[in-house]
């Protein structure tokens, strides 16, 4: 091979894909050398298209066809640009299944079998209907070395990988890796030199999930159906107001201190959605406390991810009841952007941030 100094670099680019509840979000990011780069983003709402959502969580297979949600990411594709054809997708935390599990100490050609054993008792799916994926957890906190070993199991349905392979053939996209959206969320919000326990909170249209990582390994990550969506319906009730309205109250007043709020309709906002945002504080702080007695370690910061994590009086509300450092998600922390979108990509962030940890999955440095 003959070396050339004047050879173009070609950088790397890889789409994010996170398939929503209402929104489809995609992102194209390259890299080049060390540096990441946000080449192109896009979304598009499933109000576009239908009066139906893309998913709901009583199903783990999509809701609208995948015709359709394969011409929706061509639209998004070709609105912004995108010339990637190469794509990660996120499969949300509602279609899998997470547990930790303990075996004891063994040689590695035994874990597989070991394993699939193991998941037969914990898993309510026969295995010929799931694909099953697995990785040791070190416990560096222990130093009794025959305490045995972690395991963290993650099984999907296979329907759930057919009907996105399905998805990608249709929209003309190579799928080379399809993840939870839990390890994109640890990928692109939780630093590499990360010593604290950190939980991130994704308050979801139609779920909310406390995932708690320690050493960017996935402890604990648990769900529940108190959602973003649930807070809307609250308020449009409560206050007497149409959806879209109700949904405007709720990003303009949220839960902000009732001494900031003057107009009284921004005061029943806040009085209507309180005690369901109450509701789930109380059930992050459940877990908080199983996985300190489980595990010994505290968590000491949260980051909020979701499209409600910049609701007005979130962060603050969280700081005060938690008593820890709160952040919002920014995904787009260390990736190149120019710098007349920074303010608009910080508030997109907390709702772009599977999509992009998705897209850095091939993108290691």
């Amino acid at each position: 091979m003959i070396w050339n100094p004047f050879e173009t670099l070609v950088p790397k680019k890889f789409l994010g894909i996170d398939i929503g509840t209402s929104f489809i979000k995609i992102v194209e990011i390259s890299k080049l050398g060390n540096r990441r780069k946000l080449e192109n983003y896009g979304e598009i709402e499933s109000s576009a298209l239908y009066e139906k959502p893309f998913r709901t969580l009583q199903k783990s297979t999509l809701f609208l066809s995948s015709k359709d949600i394969a011409k929706a990411i061509t639209a998004v594709r070709e609105e912004a640009n995108m010339k990637t054809f190469q794509a990660v997708f996120s499969i949300p935390d509602f279609s899998t299944f997470f547990t930790n599990f303990e075996l004891p100490l063994m040689g590695k050609e035994e874990l597989p079998q070991a394993v699939r054993y193991q998941a037969r008792q914990l898993i309510p799916l026969p295995l010929a209907e799931i694909t099953l994926d697995w990785q040791l957890i070190e416990d560096r906190t222990s130093e009794d070395k025959k305490a045995g070993m972690k395991i963290l199991l993650v099984a999907v349905p296979n329907e759930v990988i057919n009907q996105y392979q399905e998805i990608a053939r249709l929209a003309k996209i190579e799928m080379v890796a399809l993840e939870a959206e839990v390890f994109g969320l640890t990928r692109a919000l939780i630093k590499d030199d990360e010593k604290e326990v950190v939980a991130i909170i994704d308050i979801g249209a139609q779920s909310t999930t406390c995932n708690i990582i320690d050493r960017k390994i996935l402890k604990t990550s648990y769900s529940f159906d108190i959602s973003s969506n649930e807070l809307t319906e609250v308020i449009s009730k409560g206050v007497n107001v149409d959806y879209r309205k109700a949904e405007s109250l709720k990003r303009e007043y949220g839960i902000r201190p009732l001494d900031t709020i003057e107009e009284k309709i921004g005061q029943e906002t806040r009085q209507v959605i309180l005690p369901l945002v109450d509701l789930i504080l109380r059930e992050i702080e459940k877990i908080f406390n199983n996985f300190f007695q489980a595990e010994k370690r505290e968590v000491k910061k949260i980051v909020l991810a979701g499209g409600l994590a910049f609701m007005p009086g979130l962060s603050e509300y969280f700081a005060q009841k938690f008593d820890k450092e709160i952040e919002v998600a920014n995904p787009f922390l260390n990736v190149f952007c120019p710098p007349i979108l920074e303010q608009r990509l910080k508030e997109m962030g907390p709702s772009y941030s599977i999509a992009v940890g998705m897209a850095l999955r091939e993108l290691k440095i």
